[in-house]
This record gives structure tokens, sequence and C-alpha cells, in this order.
């Protein structure tokens, strides 16, 4: 039976750096990199982005309620939240990687690839349109699309009843702990992701000691 692998996509596929987004963008704002990283922390980690995320609230009213929370402009507002899709370009040595494991599926059929990502539908949809390995998956899904997020338990609920996962042959990836730990609580294995060099052995003993 194959071991389904399942990858997070930012900041594991995608870069994802929050704290250089806000820095071109409020430059004033975000003089120093603690300034930087407050600010960040104060757009992506309060419950507006998170809804966005869940797909609960439109971008124009996520735009309007962020800046007037923040008393930022308006403008610079909305610059920020369309440049998102340019800043999540792939990582070239996690794309390696699903190079291979791609090429090990489809010669020995022993592992299954998905994906599971915490992301607003416009960005999802860019996502597809402009990345043609994201073919190289078996299946996935958007927090948008379901309207709920990682660390909530529905959402590993909803991709293991989708695909018919076997939990203890799962294997999640993820650069927060938190989505790690919540993995670990629904009975999957999972790999807290710092590198595609440091994920491909981890991912290796998973995968031969199944």
């Amino acid at each position: 039976m194959p071991m389904n692998i399942v990858f997070d996509f930012g900041a594991v596929v995608f870069s994802w750096r929050p704290d250089d987004i806000v820095r071109g963008i409020f430059p004033q704002r975000a003089a120093t990199a603690q300034d930087a990283h407050t600010l960040a922390g104060q757009i992506f980690h309060h419950e507006d982005w998170q809804n966005f995320d869940r797909g609960t609230i439109e971008q124009a009213a996520l735009i309007e309620r962020t800046a007037q929370r923040l008393h930022l402009p308006h403008a610079a507002m909305h610059s920020l939240v369309q440049s998102i899709p340019q800043h999540l370009t792939p990582i070239p040595g996690t794309v390696e990687l699903l190079t291979r494991l791609r090429d090990r599926r489809d010669q020995q059929g022993d592992i299954r690839l998905y994906f599971l990502s915490n992301m607003p539908a416009p960005y999802a949809r860019i996502l597809e349109q402009r990345h043609h390995f994201l073919q190289w998956f078996d299946g996935g899904m958007f927090s948008a699309d379901v309207k709920t997020v990682k660390p909530q338990p529905e959402i590993f609920r909803m991709l293991e009843s989708r695909y018919a996962l076997l939990p203890a042959r799962t294997v999640f990836i993820d650069d927060l702990p938190a989505n790690v730990a919540a993995a670990r609580s629904h009975g999957w294995h999972a790999i807290h992701f710092e590198s595609a060099t440091q994920l491909e052995p981890l991912l290796a003993t998973h995968i031969t000691s199944q």
C-alpha cells in the first residue's frame, strides 16, 4: 500500500517571507528587522487574514479592515495584498525533491503526493495557473476552498476522507510546529520542515520503514 506524502505550500514548496514583503511596502513602518517582524505579525497573524485564508472574507474587506486597524494607507495595503502571488516563488530544492518523488511514484508506485495549504482562493487560482508542477500531485486541498484552516482538525479529516488516506501511512510536512502537532494528534506522521536538504533523509526514513 502506498505511503501518502502531504506537503504544505507556503515556506515549504513556495517561498514565504512576510517580513520582507511588509518592508518593501511599508519602509517607514518597517524600518528595522524587529519593526518589520512586528508589522508582519499584525497583518498576517490576525483573525482577518485567517478568515481570508478560510475563504470567509473577501479581499476588499480584508484590505479595508487591515488598513483601518493598523492605520496603514489603503492604497499601500491594497498593493501588499495584490503583490503576494509574485512573492510565492517555487523553492528550487523542494521542487527538485518533488521531481524525484514524482519519478519514484511513476516508476515504483509506492508513494502518493498530496498538498494541504492555508491559501486564499485568489492566490490558489494563480498558483494553479502559473505552476505546471502542481499537476504532479495526486490531489490536495486549499483552505479557502473548504472553509477551514490548519491547524483545525476538520481540514485534516477532510483531506483524509476525500482521498481515503490511512493515517498510519500518511506523512505530513509543514514549517509551522502547530500544524505539525495537529497532524500528529490526528494520527499522521509529521515532519517539521526546515529545508529540502533536511527533509529528504527524514522522509526517506518514513517511506522505507513502513
